[in-house]
């Protein structure tokens, strides 16, 4: 391993086995941007606090800048002898620039170091995720747009309930999306804060200008305990349950795809492109993608759930278990980006089964709430026309026959306030179409909410 920054307090050479399992260079050299970003900053604040000259300051940026591109192109030279990016960015500053390289570590410790670090980290992450988030959005908001007249079933309990429109389902899930979407948004503003400057635990004797440092990172504020800030993880934390609701609002999307591409249903048609087959089953074309977003939001809540665990018994201020931060959300970035990226194509291009989705809705007494309203409307109590219209349904299951097929005699039979007005409220658009307040399935709501989604993603009109 590399010389250690810390070893004059020790006689003995550090264990081949301890340095194995400390080192995080396997993993923490993913912050690289932001640990130089923050050191560029941090060198700044220390040239306007009188530790370094204008001169040593601008080495040491130049060489910071030069390091950064030299690590875009790929491992550094014996790369994995480090402990930490941190050590390596320090040891690669002091080869470049000498003794002054080793005066940046000053009035800053590890602990605000990787603090900042994260925050920049997961404020990227979150810009990212955020935009991927708005393109799932925009095509949930245009497949909407483009069936606005098809009717299906909506359901409970997984059993036919009543007829929506499908843009109304569809649109369903773009408003999970906006609030994951307002989830991060406002998760930012806890992000947003600067460590630097809390040192170990305690602060800093130096005269570093926090406020500074801030303006120069994009901050909008300073932490306001360095006790807390070196050892505060909730920003993390945050960012991982945020990725949770939107792996789980994902999940049960691709639920609704998988069920609606099979051939009991037959209300979707998943493009070869985005299926796969069996190996030994020619006739097959699975829905692969949609169960694999499915099955990879079991990971992102693990991660959440590891890290939660980790942090819920570490007295103040730093410790090492905390390093179990990191694996865990760089694997949730990557998960959470590509499960968005794969929603928002296979979304927008599946194609759906107009008259499969109709004929459904045209079954299983769909309008059978419509019917009881339709009684209230003549003076049945409600409680009452819900009994008289679960007797009229039992009639028409014995008879094998749909509500609006079942003869008025019969009706009247049962309750001697129907008359022939009431087919008006048998029809499954019609009811569709009763349904006009805000937040309803009347195509008129609907087109409403999908005209107001597209103002909101600045999409033309």
């Amino acid at each position: 391993m590399a010389e250690k920054t810390w070893g004059g307090r020790f006689k003995e050479e550090v264990d081949e086995l301890v340095d194995r399992f400390n080192a995080s260079i396997g993993f923490d050299r993913a912050l690289y941007k932001e640990d130089i970003e923050g050191s560029i900053a941090h060198c700044k604040a220390l040239a306007k606090a009188g530790v370094l000259t204008e001169e040593e300051s601008g080495q040491i940026v130049h060489a910071l800048e030069e390091i950064r591109t030299e690590l875009d192109k790929g491992p550094y030279p014996n790369e994995d002898q480090f402990e930490d990016i941190h050590t390596l960015v320090e040891r690669a500053l002091v080869d470049k620039v000498g003794q002054v390289g080793e005066k940046l570590h000053t009035a800053r410790s590890r602990n605000d170091q990787v603090a900042l670090d994260m925050r920049l980290y997961v404020r990227n992450a979150s810009g990212r995720v955020m935009s991927l988030i708005q393109e799932v959005r925009k095509a949930l908001v245009m497949q909407a747009e483009d069936n606005l007249d098809v009717i299906l079933p909506g359901y409970t309990h997984l059993q036919r309930a009543q007829p929506v429109l499908l843009a109304h389902h569809l649109m369903a899930y773009y408003e999970m999306l906006k609030r994951d979407w307002q989830r991060f948004e406002d998760g930012l503003k806890r992000i947003n804060v600067l460590p630097l400057g809390s040192a170990a635990l305690a602060g800093t004797t130096f005269p570093l200008d926090r406020k500074f440092i801030a303006e120069q990172l994009g901050f909008e504020g300073i932490s306001a305990n360095s006790m807390d800030a070196v050892s505060d993880r909730d920003f993390v934390l945050e960012f991982l349950f945020d990725c949770s609701m939107v792996m789980m609002h994902l999940s049960r999307l691709a639920e609704e795809i998988v069920l609606w591409s099979t051939q009991e249903f037959g209300f979707i048609e998943i493009p070869d492109a985005f299926c796969t087959g069996s190996s030994i089953m020619p006739q097959k074309k699975n829905p692969d993608l949609a169960e694999l977003l499915r099955g990879k939001t079991g990971r992102v809540y693990g991660h959440l759930i590891a890290l939660l665990t980790v942090m819920k018994g570490l007295p103040l201020s730093y410790n090492k278990d905390m390093q179990e931060d990191k694996e865990g959300l760089f694997d949730t970035v990557r998960t959470v980006e590509i499960c968005l990226e794969v929603a928002a194509r296979l979304m927008s291009e599946v194609s759906f089964n107009k008259k499969r989705m109709e004929a459904a809705a045209a079954q299983g007494y769909l309008v059978a709430t419509d019917l009881a309203d339709y009684l209230v409307r003549k003076g049945v109590p409600f409680r009452r026309s819900h009994e008289i219209v679960g007797r009229i349904v039992l009639k028409c299951i014995e008879k094998g026959i749909e509500l609006h097929q079942l003869a008025l005699e019969e009706m009247k039979g049962i309750c001697s306030e129907i008359d022939e007005d009431v087919y008006d409220w048998l029809d499954v658009r019609k009811s569709i179409g009763r349904r006009t307040l805000e937040g309803g399935t009347a195509p008129e709501a609907v087109r409403n909410a999908i005209q107001e989604a597209k103002q909101e993603l600045g999409i033309e009109t």
